[in-house]
């Protein structure tokens, strides 16, 4: 076979269209179910991470404009409104008896003397455990420097993720953070934690429980205001009637 036999195959099987779909779809179409399943996987954590986050969000900003104290009853209820929002069940499953999403509520407050972070309270709703005192620090990298005795809420959240195709993307746990100032009063305070007082009571021995250290109460603990520094009175328009 000489070589302008050769050259005259060449020009036939380029010029040559006949052949069989069928064939060249079986060849493309697992690559692109591959391709796609990949694809949606990948959107879909990023777009579930966006959903806990706004549903944590929303359960901060709740809880900042809250003037009452907070009981059981009002995190369970937040914990089912997270499970709501992230279209999660907050019910542990029956033959694991693990949640598919976690909530943590803590307050934290910040003495400016010691730069030090402490819990002043903390609840938690499925697999977490309520934070300590001593813990509070652990969060410092991540929390405000606040003014003496100002306090923060912080909303902890998670979800057990799992990929309904497997592409090569494990099983994870998405979580979510995020702190909220009090709106509305100086403290959101738990149910039997602090003596049932949100700082409102500006230096009268008779309010209900520990007044806030820049109220100059009598009654006031944990800080140091013989000189009147610290007389810092919230607003009275925001006070509870």
């Amino acid at each position: 076979m000489n070589t302008t036999t050769i050259k005259a195959l060449l020009r036939k099987f380029r010029r040559d269209n006949e052949g069989y779909v069928t064939i060249e779809v079986m060849f493309m179409l697992p690559v692109l179910f591959v391709l796609f399943g990949a694809a949606w996987v990948y959107f879909d954590v990023f777009r579930q991470q966006s959903v806990n986050q706004k549903a944590n969000y929303a359960i901060g900003d709740m809880l900042s404009r809250e003037t009452e104290e907070i009981d059981d009853t009002f995190i369970d209820n937040s914990f089912k409104l997270f499970g709501v929002l992230t279209k999660n069940v907050t019910e542990p499953d029956e033959l694991t008896g693990r949640y598919s999403a976690d909530l943590r509520i803590t307050v934290v407050e910040y003495n400016a003397n010691s730069r030090k972070y402490s819990v002043v309270w903390s609840a938690a709703r499925g697999e977490y455990e309520e934070l300590t005192g001593n813990e509070a620090d652990n969060y410092a990298n991540r929390l405000p420097v606040m003014a003496n005795n100002g306090q923060v809420i912080m909303v902890e959240a998670s979800e057990d993720y799992y990929p309904i195709f497997n592409v090569g993307l494990d099983p994870l746990e998405l979580k979510t953070y995020s702190f909220t100032h009090p709106r509305y009063a100086p403290q959101v305070l738990f149910a039997g934690a602090q003596g049932e007082n949100n700082g409102w009571g500006n230096g009268d021995q008779d309010a209900p429980g520990e007044s806030l250290c820049n109220n100059n109460a009598e009654n006031a603990t944990d800080c140091s205001n013989e000189d009147g520094s610290n007389n810092i009175e919230p607003n009275r328009g925001h006070g509870r009637g």
